[in-house]
């Protein structure tokens, strides 16, 4: 028997939830072979089986959170000699990184004595993962680290070599097609001219069918996650949100006047690291919008860092990753960090300080096709800005009616902390420094 417990995965985690399993009760699975997926708060780990064997238990099911050192699976290892009696026992296995296991595979060529166990190769969970499927035997890479571990540049530098000495065989002529024997519900073949007429379908009557059955589906993963989080900020805050619109002209030249140097540093310049920019100095000049509130205490927490979170969907959900010390940043910087964090998000690959510690929370609803909305806070933060996406709108000027491209905002605020008045003079700050952005010159060092 062999079991495969949840390790430590790092950045503090402990505990995971398992999201789907690759293998079901019964099923005979390879080294190595990936069995199972668990979700931390930052990402999606795939683990590996540590043994040879079949399946015989399943201990902890989707939507259920395991914690680390607990058993996930038990194995039926294939025994360790050849009389059928296994003679390793569970105290003595070799630990690994993801699981222990308590048995090693017997050398078939051994009839009268026990074979030595073989140590388990040194490899990460990925590089035994690329290893499967690629079809390789690890035993059979060499490593190129001093410490003997197997990495993954050695495992694609093996595929490589194979490929290379061996030629593809040529595919034998006739293997494309099947011959199929005649339907029995064809006609003879002595009588090539008749023709049996199909028989006519009966169309079931629509009060014999059963009603549509509704699917019920358990909330897992990371959609569990933001629904706890969201019922939490809603119950606990009291929101109230102001609307407003700001004329983007300048902001649309400015990203234009700069787009072309970031691309030749090979950075993507969008609106995003141009409205964090704009952001700070408003943050730095109302100091309650970058503040929490300790409930037990009932003290504000004034924060001295800035560390923007950046609301990004994802194909699991919205995460919220974290630009930190976003002040300390020039715009450059601000964009390649963007882009790094947002990609990070859809790939589940953050670490755990990349995806906590907010200070205040900037939403792009644009990014998806969104106009406008009530964001809601991201706890324990006390305000959210949302922005949506620039269109070109009639406005009157001077008692002219002109296209303009307008930009929506909503501010989302703690009502127990900021009241209407101060809201509007910051939603009116951050509009002046949007239409007007030269002004960051005045306080540039």
């Amino acid at each position: 028997m062999s079991e495969l417990k949840l390790a430590d995965l790092g950045e503090g985690m402990h505990e995971a939830e398992v999201v789907e399993w690759l293998v079901n009760v019964g099923d005979t699975v390879k080294l190595d072979q990936t069995v199972v997926k668990v979700e931390t708060d930052k990402a999606i780990v795939e683990i590996p089986a540590p043994v040879a064997g079949r399946v015989s238990e399943i201990r902890v099911h989707i939507g259920q959170t395991a914690r680390v050192g607990d058993v996930l699976v038990v194995f039926d290892a294939p025994a360790a000699s050849s009389n059928g009696d296994s003679t390793t026992s569970p105290g003595s296995a070799t630990p690994t990184a993801i699981a222990t296991h308590a048995s090693a595979p017997s050398s078939p060529a051994s009839t009268t004595q026990t074979a030595t166990p073989k140590l388990r190769v040194l490899a990460a969970p990925a590089v035994r993962k690329l290893a499967f499927e690629l079809g390789i035997d690890l035993e059979h890479v060499t490593p190129s680290n001093t410490n003997g571990r197997v990495s993954l540049e050695d495992v694609k530098a093996f595929a490589e070599k194979t490929q290379s000495t061996s030629a593809p065989s040529p595919t034998p002529v006739g293997t494309r097609f099947i011959a199929s024997a005649p339907h029995p519900s064809a006609p003879p073949t002595s009588a090539p001219h008749m023709s049996v007429p199909p028989a006519p379908l009966l169309k079931p009557s629509t009060a014999d069918q059963a009603p549509p059955q509704d699917e019920r589906q358990p909330l897992t993963g990371l959609r569990k996650r933001i629904a706890e989080h969201m019922e939490r900020s809603w119950r606990i805050i009291p929101h109230a949100t102001a609307f407003g619109e700001v004329d983007a002209t300048a902001l649309v030249a400015l990203r234009d006047a700069l787009k072309p140097g970031a691309e030749k540093r090979g950075i993507r310049l969008t609106y995003m690291p141009l409205l964090i920019k704009l952001l700070l100095p408003v943050l730095k000049e109302f100091p309650i919008f970058n503040a929490s509130l300790d409930e037990e205490r009932r003290e504000i927490i004034y924060k001295r860092s800035y560390h923007i979170g950046i609301a990004a969907a994802t194909p699991d959900g919205l995460l919220v990753p974290v630009l930190r010390n976003a002040d300390r940043l020039t715009l450059l910087e601000i964009a390649t960090n963007v882009d790094r964090l947002i990609e990070g998000a859809r790939q589940r690959t953050l670490t755990l300080p990349e995806v906590s510690g907010s200070t205040f929370t900037l939403n792009n609803v644009g990014s998806f096709g969104g106009s406008t909305g009530t964001p809601i806070i991201n706890h324990p933060e006390v305000a959210i800005l949302a922005f949506g996406r620039i269109e070109d709108k009639a406005i009157v000027e001077h008692g002219t009616v002109i296209a303009r491209p307008i930009m929506p905002l909503a501010l989302s605020f703690d009502h127990r902390l900021i009241d209407g008045a101060l809201s509007g003079a910051f939603m009116a700050r951050f509009k002046e420094l949007v239409e007007h952005p030269q002004q960051l010159l005045l306080n540039m060092v």
